[in-house]
């Protein structure tokens, strides 16, 4: 089966040997992502962090051919529980209408102390 990878320009993708995403057949997987820009800005704000997660997300799925609507699972991994709404409304934001199944789990942290959120996600593509 053909592999297609999808790297996001993370200095993690080749230093600890990981994909932002991977193609294998009709399944495409996007490996935990979290929210930072290009210049290594992070937003303190949980809410545009979840949007950016999203965003860097969908846009390694568009590179193999996918969109929002193809995704069936998401995970959201959170800081603090009190951030939950913000982080599951910016989710609702993209896929109120899809509904993929979703888990959200509480964290003791992630590997940067500025991140409030990381996403991942599961997708199967029909042609």
């Amino acid at each position: 089966m053909t592999r297609q990878i999808v790297s996001s320009g993370s200095p993690f993708e080749p230093r600890y040997g990981f994909s932002r995403a991977l193609r294998v057949g009709d399944r495409v997987f996007v490996a935990g992502t979290a929210p930072i820009w290009p210049d290594d800005f992070v937003d303190p704000d949980p809410a545009a962090q979840a949007a950016r997660c999203l965003q860097i997300m969908l846009d390694a799925l568009s590179d193999v051919g996918g969109q929002a609507e193809n995704v069936v699972r998401t995970r959201m991994f959170i800081t603090d529980a009190n951030h939950a709404d913000v982080i599951g409304t910016a989710h609702g934001a993209v896929f109120s209408e899809i509904r993929p199944v979703s888990t959200m789990v509480v964290v003791g942290g992630l590997l940067d102390p500025r991140w409030h959120v990381e996403m991942e996600l599961e997708v199967v593509l029909t042609d």
